[in-house]
């Protein structure tokens, strides 16, 4: 058996301006001056609590506790008022390449996504996409990435050798958990890490039809 692990935000769905938009109306209700795009797309991926520390270093434990309580329930209340205009759109060509992969007997899917439980059950059931994955790692049961546990406990749920698994994703964070967990990776350029913080990548993509060959590339 083979296993294909997807990131989330920035791999298969466009969430920017959704999270942008959270981080700011939370940043606002702290009392923080509004972070740059540039700075928060850096940190897609992280826990919360990592993510806040990036973005504001000087906050005490405390501090940083609140910023990440106010985002949490800012990403709700937001959500909750927008309805259907807080969704985040799929990636062209991203439900294509999963029903391809899904079916293929001897490959299976999973993701190991920065989002907590909840977050990625939305994303889930706005795409209509939750059936094609084995396996679902988040971060409110895991390490922050880059540390693989999301990808060893992908693999212990599967059955899959490493060697027989690669991670698709956008950021830095994703090509170092993976590689840290034994895994072949694959960087996707239209996320929110640029190509050059990739280099980590065993090969880059620029389009979700380049996937089945990079996939059979790194399995060769």
């Amino acid at each position: 058996m083979k296993l294909v692990v997807f990131d989330m935000d920035g791999t298969l769905i466009d969430s920017q301006e959704f999270i942008l938009m959270a981080m700011r109306y939370a940043f606002d209700k702290a009392g923080y001056p509004a972070p740059d795009k540039a700075d928060v797309l850096s940190i897609v991926g992280l826990s919360l609590d990592k993510a806040v520390a990036q973005l504001l270093p000087g906050l005490s434990p405390a501090e940083n506790a609140r910023a990440v309580d106010l985002y949490r329930a800012s990403f709700i209340e937001l959500r909750e008022t927008m309805g259907e205009r807080a969704g985040a759109p799929l990636y062209p060509g991203a439900r294509a390449a999963l029903a391809r992969l899904h079916a293929v007997d001897e490959i299976l899917l999973g993701v190991a996504t920065g989002k907590a439980r909840r977050g990625l059950d939305h994303a889930y059931d706005q795409h209509k996409i939750g059936h094609y994955f084995e396996t679902s790692q988040t971060a409110d049961t895991h390490p922050s990435k880059p540390h693989p546990a999301m990808l060893h406990q992908a693999l212990r749920e599967t059955g899959v050798e490493a060697a027989r698994a690669i991670m698709v994703g956008d950021t830095e964070f994703d090509m170092e958990m993976g590689r840290a967990a034994g895994f072949k990776t694959i960087g996707v350029s239209w996320g929110y890490h640029p190509v050059s913080r990739l280099a980590a990548a065993d090969v880059i993509i620029d389009d979700f039809a380049e996937l089945d060959d990079a996939l059979a590339q790194l399995w060769s």
